[in-house]
């Protein structure tokens, strides 16, 4: 794939679970992909780094 084919491509990301009980760091990941609450979802950019951020707190969301 090239990289202005893989940038047309985006994810749905929800928040399923609260952060809180969880480290902050995994909380300041959830914050900064711009998801505030519970069931609230997003559209990101398929990106290495977006994907990356996933992986870490992928046990507090879901990825469509």
């Amino acid at each position: 794939m090239t990289a202005s084919h893989s940038a047309n491509k985006t994810l749905n990301i929800t928040q399923v679970k609260s952060t809180i009980g969880f480290n902050k760091k995994q909380g300041d990941v959830v914050r900064s992909m711009g998801l505030r609450k519970i069931r609230h979802s997003i559209d990101v950019p398929d990106t290495p780094e977006m994907r990356g951020m996933i992986h870490k707190v992928r046990h507090l969301v879901s990825v469509k």
